[in-house]
């Protein structure tokens, strides 16, 4: 019996050489992944209505927006489309 293949140089985590690493809940559907393996975007929101906020645009307002981090497992990010499933080719360009 041969050792097992690998798919990915690093494992599908950015960990490195480090060892345990902290984890997060997945937004979508709660499990608990690693934090370097988490797939984690950040939106910049705002908490005033769109039809409002052009208004008091217009009228010099200053409105803040929210940084909003969430984090997805890969499986939820894959169906959510912020991933995408890609071929080995495309895998060995981007790492």
């Amino acid at each position: 019996m041969g050792k097992m293949g690998k798919k990915r140089k690093s494992r599908g985590r950015s960990k490195g050489g480090k060892g345990r690493s902290e984890y997060v809940s997945c937004t979508n559907c709660g499990s608990r992944i690693p934090v370097d393996k988490a797939i984690k975007t950040t939106k910049r929101v705002s908490y005033v209505d769109p039809v409002l906020a052009r208004e008091l645009k217009k009228s010099g307002t200053f409105l803040p927006k929210v940084s909003v981090t969430k984090y997805y497992c890969v499986s939820c990010a894959v169906h959510a489309g912020i991933v995408r499933v890609r071929s080995r080719e495309e895998r060995l360009g981007a790492e």
